[in-house]
């Protein structure tokens, strides 16, 4: 075969690969149900078991073991929503118990999980890297839907907030003030489930003034998105990879993937930080950075 019909070949075999890839379904998943902690309006309890299935078809597994109080707490959700028609079971167990099989097929055939509130380190450090987690992420890319409130909130991405910083009170060690600066490496994180890993998720956010935290670590760190998502509030993550808002508040949302930032070494400061505030009706698309508010007929 001489070399300009060897081209040709390859190039004809290389379009036919892309369009293949171009046509294949995308990988099917499931629906992310973010709350930013707080009272939790009925509203957005329902649509969690419709995302779930609906009356008498949602099956759904509550985890609380964040909070010290999860085993009783826990239990109360699963009685919410069992009221609502779903088939529900808090299961509270420990590491030794979430490194076991026989736990993580307590996952088989569910429709929806629910992290519960309290201390995201604790819940993930009972389920990070074991068969229940991995099963978690099973039943996600299946279609189920993965809710959670507060620290059941903030352990689904990637990287997860833990709460702490190194310097509390900044410059000012003798302050009880916490998280007065934006500054660099003073945001304590380590490694959340991962649902979602082009953004980073803080919680309580308004109502407990979360922004400097925030803006410090997407101005530091990849994936430099973040969704600080305000109480009696959710981000619905939907199985395209777009979001929207629903609840009493809003979701803002800071965005310095195309920011310009001071070098190390320096105060941390940038240009060309979006911000979005972005209240129930509300979508936002992290593929292009593009928030639309709900449109309003009128008067």
């Amino acid at each position: 075969m001489n070399r300009s019909l060897f081209a040709a070949v390859l190039v004809a075999i290389t379009f036919a690969a892309s369009a293949s890839d171009a046509q294949a379904p995308a990988v099917r998943r499931g629906t992310l149900y973010i709350v930013g902690g707080g009272p939790q309006p009925p509203a957005l309890v329902q649509e969690f078991v419709d995302l779930a299935g609906g009356r008498g078809k949602a099956r759904i597994v509550v985890f609380a073991m964040a909070s010290e109080s999860g085993l009783s707490g826990g239990e109360e959700k699963a009685v919410d929503l069992r009221a609502l028609g779903a088939e529900a079971r808090n299961v509270w167990v420990t590491r030794e118990q979430a490194l076991t099989d026989s736990v993580a097929h307590l996952l088989d055939g569910v429709t929806g999980i629910w992290f519960g509130g309290g201390d995201q380190v604790r819940l993930a450090d009972v389920l990070r890297g074991t068969p229940t987690e991995r099963a978690i992420h099973a039943r996600y890319a299946a279609g189920a839907v993965v809710g959670g409130t507060s620290a059941g909130a903030a352990v689904m991405s990637a990287v997860m907030l833990t709460g702490d910083e190194r310097a509390p009170g900044g410059t000012r060690p003798d302050t009880t003030l916490s998280w007065v600066t934006i500054a660099r490496d003073n945001t304590i994180t380590t490694t959340g489930f991962g649902l979602i890993d082009d953004v980073i998720i803080d919680q309580h956010f308004l109502r407990r003034k979360r922004h400097n935290r925030l803006i410090s670590l997407v101005l530091e760190r990849e994936p430099h998105l973040g969704a600080g998502i305000d109480e009696s509030t959710a981000l619905v993550v939907h199985a395209d990879g777009t979001w929207s808002v629903r609840g009493a508040s809003v979701v803002t949302v800071y965005d310095a993937r195309q920011a310009v930032v001071t070098p190390a070494g320096q105060v941390l400061g940038a240009t060309g930080l979006r911000m979005h505030v972005l209240p129930a009706g509300a979508t936002f698309d992290p593929r292009t950075g593009t928030a639309v508010l709900e449109k309003t007929l009128p008067r």
